[in-house]
């Protein structure tokens, strides 16, 4: 369960920081408009990650 878990709490993490530093301001940039966007973007590529190492 942490093999899953750690790597969605790792990419929800640094993709809310990108989303929060983002440099778009204008808002119109998918990723980089919100932090909530980011980490929720961030989270998905962490459980991508962890599934295509799990066997």
């Amino acid at each position: 369960m942490t093999r899953i878990l750690l790597p969605i709490a790792i990419g929800a993490v640094l993709g809310s920081l990108m989303g929060y530093f983002g440099q778009c301001s204008s808002g119109t940039c998918p990723l980089t408009s919100t932090w909530w966007r980011g980490a929720i973007y961030g989270g998905v590529m962490g459980l991508l990650f962890a599934l295509s190492g799990h066997q």
